[in-house]
C-alpha cells in the first residue's frame, strides 16, 4: 500500500488542497450568513426562507462532502512513507487545529438547524466565531510550512 501511496502523492495532494479550499469557504462563508439571518432574517419574510436554503445547500451540498474529502486525502498523505516526521509539532499542531476545525463545522451545523427553528445566538456570537477558522488556518499553514 505504501509504494501506491507514493506513486499517487501529487494527486492525492492535489485532491486534499482542492477539498480544503471547498470546505475553508464554506466555514468563512456560512457564519457570515447566520449574522445575516440573525440580524435581519428572524421574521416571517422572505430573506428568512431564502438564508435557510442557502445556509443548509452550503453545508449538505459543498461544506460536508469538502470536509470529508479533505479527511480522506489528509489521511493519505499521512500514510504515505516519508510525508510526516511525527517528531517535529508541526503534525500534532496541524492535527489537533484539523479536528478543531472539524468541531467548529459541527458547531455550524447545530446552528443552522437552531436558525430553521427560530433561535439565534446572535450576530455578534456568530461574527466572533467567524474568527475561529482565520485561527485555526493560520495555525495549519504556518505549521506545514514552516514544519517546526
Amino acid at each position: 500500500m505504501a509504494d501506491w501511496l507514493s506513486t499517487i502523492y501529487p494527486w492525492t495532494k492535489s485532491l486534499h488542497v482542492m477539498a480544503v479550499i471547498a470546505w475553508m469557504a464554506g466555514l468563512f462563508y456560512l457564519p457570515r450568513l447566520y449574522v445575516y439571518h440573525a440580524e435581519r432574517g428572524m421574521g416571517p419574510s422572505e430573506p428568512q426562507d431564502s438564508l435557510r436554503i442557502m445556509e443548509e445547500k452550503l453545508l449538505r451540498v459543498i461544506m460536508a462532502p469538502a470536509m470529508i474529502v479533505t479527511w480522506g486525502a489528509g489521511l493519505c498523505l499521512v500514510l504515505t512513507p516519508g510525508i510526516v516526521d511525527w517528531s517535529l509539532a508541526w503534525p500534532w499542531v496541524k492535527a489537533a487545529s484539523v479536528l478543531a476545525m472539524t468541531w467548529f463545522h459541527h458547531w455550524l451545523a447545530v446552528q443552522r438547524k437552531a436558525l430553521a427553528n427560530g433561535r439565534s445566538s446572535g450576530g455578534r456570537r456568530y461574527r466572533m466565531m467567524n474568527e475561529v477558522p482565520t485561527i485555526l488556518m493560520v495555525l495549519i499553514v504556518v505549521s506545514v510550512i514552516v514544519k517546526y
